[in-house]
């Protein structure tokens, strides 16, 4: 490849990433425009595709969008040869939503994008629309008369918010359910800085509630909430201090170890003279493949039980757990030339998507820079991004096994 058309494709990479920022798609708006225009990207490329929408609780209108690309055989020759039925290839799996930036200190804007210092920033730059950019740009790369084994690329709504979108699609999409058939070996794009991730973990977790009866503190009229609180942060202290020190809650295998148990509370008061009338509090544990922390989530319900305490469990996102020594693993740390895979202690659409057998997390961009006020990707990662992407369709989808 000569060099202007190799810095053209960098350029396609960039300035798709760019168009991505300017949609302004944090997770309480909608992403239905940003959709959209991925899925008209996807069909000049080549791609069949699907749309699997749904409102959310706040009324919102969200979008999945999938892409099929069959490719095609020219055996003997013949550019007419019947397309390979939809099993193996590769499937590549993002995120169009993003954080809130209300309180953004990077240059320009969150959805105006700007280069500096070989750094280009906005929201969601990093995560994960620069790895979205870097797909789209491998893809382009390759002809489809090249390919002779399926190709994949899922868009989902609300990852930042629960995963809802991958469970949509989990759930509701038939090109999932031909995906799921068919067992290509995958790609989630979050950001690893292109180390191959074969194993995170989950999140779950609980809110509580203490009622009382709000009144004016010097009267005898009102019931304090925290009253009944108090004893169940005793119990929510306890757990975090169990999970620290106790080996049966331990895997060696992440960094930290732990089930990352974490709480808080908040009676609201915004007066001393008023009885709380009533008090929240929170907690959350990050499953491992070994321990999942279902025993300690039972312990809080049985407290907040006896205390009169309303207790709702809420369902974050599963733990992804491939074996480091499968051949999709090791195929993709040969193909991103690292020694070894590594796990990871936050959580992706991975954890939706177990039903493939073959998944790693693998992206551009540093996740330390995921979330932050100055969000930005590295342009020496997306242009990485892109030769990597590129390398991992043309090993899996263009060339025989």
């Amino acid at each position: 490849m000569s060099r202007a058309l190799e810095l053209s494709f960098v350029d396609d990479a960039r300035h798709t990433l760019e168009h991505l920022i300017r949609f302004a798609s944090p997770s309480h708006a909608s992403n239905e425009p940003i959709t959209g225009w991925v899925e008209h990207r996807l069909q000049e490329l080549g791609f069949e595709t699907e749309l699997v929408s749904y409102t959310d609780a706040s009324g919102v209108r969200k979008c999945n969008v999938l892409g099929y690309r069959a490719g095609q055989a020219t055996a003997a020759g013949r550019p007419d040869a019947a397309p390979i039925p939809p099993s193996g290839g590769l499937a590549y799996f993002a995120h169009t939503d993003v954080v809130p930036a209300d309180e953004w200190e990077g240059p320009g804007g969150p959805f105006d994008p700007e280069i500096h210092d070989g750094r280009l920033y906005g929201r969601g730059s990093c995560d994960m629309k620069g790895s979205l950019a870097a797909m789209l740009a491998a893809v382009r790369r390759i002809p489809v008369e090249e390919q002779i084994a399926p190709l994949w690329i899922v868009c989902t709504a609300d990852e930042e918010v629960g995963f809802l979108g991958a469970k949509q699609v989990r759930d509701d999409s038939k090109f999932f359910r031909t995906m799921v058939a068919g067992q290509p070996v995958g790609i989630v794009g979050e950001p690893t800085r292109l180390n191959v991730v074969h194993a995170h973990k989950g999140i779950t977790g609980f809110k509580l509630t203490s009622r009382g009866r709000a009144a004016h503190s010097s009267t005898s009229e009102g019931r304090n909430a925290n009253l009944a609180m108090v004893p169940l942060l005793v119990e929510l202290l306890e757990i975090d201090q169990a999970t620290q020190t106790d080996p049966a809650l331990r895997d060696q295998r992440f960094e930290p170890p732990t089930l990352s148990w974490n709480f808080g509370v908040s009676d609201g008061a915004s007066a001393v003279n008023v009885t709380p009338g009533q008090s929240k509090a929170w907690g959350s544990l990050r499953p491992m493949p070994t321990i999942d922390g279902l025993p300690l989530i039972e312990r809080v319900r049985h407290k907040a039980q006896t205390l009169g305490i309303l207790f709702e469990e809420y369902h974050g996102g599963g733990y992804l757990w491939v074996e480091p020594d499968h051949p999709w693993v090791q195929q993709m740390c040969k193909l991103a030339g690292v020694p070894q895979p590594k796990t990871a202690s936050y959580c992706t659409d991975a954890g939706q998507f177990t039903e493939l057998d073959s998944l790693v997390v693998c992206g551009p961009g540093d996740i330390a820079q995921a979330h932050t006020t100055d969000e930005y990707i590295e342009l020496d990662q997306l242009s990485a991004g892109v030769d990597l992407y590129e390398r991992v369709i043309r090993a899996v989808c263009c060339t025989e096994s």
